[in-house]
């Protein structure tokens, strides 16, 4: 009789406190919905807290960037807040479910949603389907829905990579079993990405691929070599086409082409600078009132920085910090290599588009059209990202 078969047996067959009941070691693999294994750790209470911040505080600024694009396309300046309150609504419901369900149980969704995410970005090149706006094919539209299939990709990178590198019989120096299987499967998302072309969402994944296969310990060199292959590559989808050249390097000297790459550059930096370090008020912008194009998406940091002056700025960027430290202790502490891994990869996927977006509009980074996550208006973004934070935070309850 094996350690866990042993018992006492007591009047009525029933085990004491003291015994081992069969299947304790599965006690992690409960029904797929119900009450959130664990408990509010610190860490969950942190995650949830700053997330529950961060999108009441979009909520309020896209009402307020949004009025003027709302007006001039259905001469209602509440249109684009009323899609964003209900996306919102959706996300928080999808975040509240995915929060129940045991992080363990996505591991056989990971190559279903590869081969999904897959099958959508190549539908997004398809002439006559994908949708086409400023010069890049980033949507697939169904009636009156549009969504961005990059934002499921994100996701179905993060969930393969972790589950691969989690197996027992992946071993990290062996990169033929771990290094290879992840270059060709992301190798073959981030080459859909560029014919849309979509740097930002190519910049963010490489990133967290990186740092994911950093934290699985594959070697250094390894790692090393492909950094700058990657540099590389990302050199050849920049250089050769001169506006997007142009577009850049805009961000170095923005004065240089004022009405060309460098307008929203100057418009977000004049912005910032009319804000001040209380801001002109809530609602009060001048920037969102058509000087600062894609005022509540890719630059809703100016607008909060114009309204709310460099102290509301300065709490964003605060509650982005608490986020990451948050994201990254969630990890540390997971109960396996596998929620460690997913956890990781969660946060700092949100973390790299968080400052792509911010660095942008401070103009320290090229603009590369990628929202701020929480913050910006978009309807895939929303859902995917408090999506993703459920999953974290059924591994923050979790944790040790």
């Amino acid at each position: 009789m094996t350690t866990t078969q042993q018992r006492r047996i007591v009047k009525g067959g029933r085990p004491t406190k003291t015994q081992t009941k069969p299947g304790a070691n599965k006690a992690r693999m409960k029904p797929a919905f119900g009450r959130p294994i664990g408990s509010r750790t610190p860490v969950f209470l942190a995650l949830f807290s700053v997330v529950a911040v961060l999108t009441a505080l979009g909520v309020i600024m896209v009402l307020s960037a949004s009025a003027a694009s709302s007006i001039n396309a259905t001469d209602s300046a509440w249109s684009l807040f009323r899609r964003q309150l209900l996306w919102v609504g959706l996300g928080t419901i999808i975040m509240m479910v995915i929060m129940r369900i045991d992080y363990h149980r996505w591991k056989i969704m990971a190559a279903p949603l590869m081969v999904g995410s897959v099958m959508l970005l190549g539908f997004v090149l398809v002439p006559g389907v994908g949708l086409s706006a400023n010069g890049a094919t980033r949507w697939l539209g169904f009636g009156p829905i549009t969504v961005q299939p990059s934002e499921l990709a994100k996701f179905a990178v993060v969930l393969f990579v972790a589950d691969l590198l989690s197996r027992s019989n992946r071993l990290a120096h062996d990169t033929r079993m771990t290094l290879m299987p992840v270059l060709i499967v992301v190798g073959f998302v981030l080459g859909l990405l560029v014919f849309q072309p979509h740097l930002g969402a190519i910049l963010i994944i490489g990133t967290t691929v990186v740092v994911m296969l950093f934290l699985a310990g594959i070697p250094l060199q390894n790692l090393g070599w492909l950094t700058v292959a990657g540099a590389g590559l990302t050199s050849l989808m920049i250089f050769p086409v001169a506006w997007r050249r142009r577009r850049f390097f805009a961000f170095l000297d923005p004065a240089a082409d004022p009405a060309g790459g460098g307008f929203q550059s100057l418009q977000s930096l004049h912005a910032i600078t009319a804000g001040g370090w209380q801001g002109v008020g809530l609602g009060a912008s001048h920037a969102k009132w058509g000087f600062l194009p894609f005022a509540h998406t890719d630059f809703i940091f100016a607008i909060i920085a114009e309204e709310l002056g460099i102290l509301g700025a300065f709490g964003v960027l605060t509650c982005f910090a608490i986020f990451g430290w948050a994201g990254m202790l969630a990890a540390v502490r997971a109960p396996d290599r596998f929620g460690m891994l997913l956890a990781a990869g969660i946060t700092v996927w949100i973390m790299a588009q968080a400052i792509l977006n911010i660095g942008a509009v401070i103009a320290v980074l090229p603009v590369t059209g990628v929202t701020l996550p929480f913050l910006s208006f978009g309807g895939s973004s929303v859902l995917v990202t408090l999506g993703v934070v459920g999953v974290l935070l059924n591994i923050a309850r979790q944790g040790r």
